[in-house]
């Protein structure tokens, strides 16, 4: 059977849920997969302990970020799931996004994922760092969307001046 999974990020994946229905055969698995950064919440811990005794664990600031982050996560995926519109399954994870994402991919058939980067010109620039590093190490096919109309190919910068080649 065909596993086929999107990785669903604030403001672009509407994208990819777009993109896996259109592209996955009808009897294909599909897994929604949302990755929290687990450096918020140790952040916010790491302040939070930094008070040299004045914390009161009970009142740490990143278990409540944790709470936080999984619900909204469970909000995303649920919307995600609504707007895909067929049976699918749901993945929450936390850790370093980008090896979160790839270590969920292997075995896959196909990996969707939004440019994240600059949206107005086509290059490189339009991917993030997390998404860079996904796709470049990306365990099976990737089919990276646009999270809105691409720009037009007027955006693509001139080549580069090059000296003549000597003889």
């Amino acid at each position: 059977m065909t596993v086929v999974i999107a990785w669903i990020v604030e403001g672009t994946w509407p994208a990819c849920v777009d993109a896996a229905r259109a592209h996955a055969a009808g009897d294909a698995d599909i897994a929604l997969l949302h990755v929290t950064a687990s450096e918020v919440s140790g952040v916010a811990r790491g302040a939070y302990a930094g008070l040299l005794g004045r914390a009161r664990p009970g009142r740490d600031p990143g278990t409540r970020l944790e709470h936080l982050a999984t619900a909204s996560a469970g909000q995303l995926l649920a919307d995600a799931a609504g707007r895909l519109g067929r049976p699918c399954t749901r993945i929450q994870r936390t850790g370093r996004i980008e090896r979160e994402v790839v270590a969920a991919a292997e075995g896959a058939d196909l990996l969707v994922l939004a440019r994240d980067g600059d949206h107005t010109h086509l290059g490189p620039r339009s991917l993030g760092p997390a998404s860079r590093f996904i796709v470049d190490h990306a365990p099976c096919p990737v089919l990276l969307v646009w999270p809105e109309p691409a720009p037009s190919v007027a955006t693509i910068p001139p080549p580069p001046p090059h000296p003549p080649k000597q003889r």
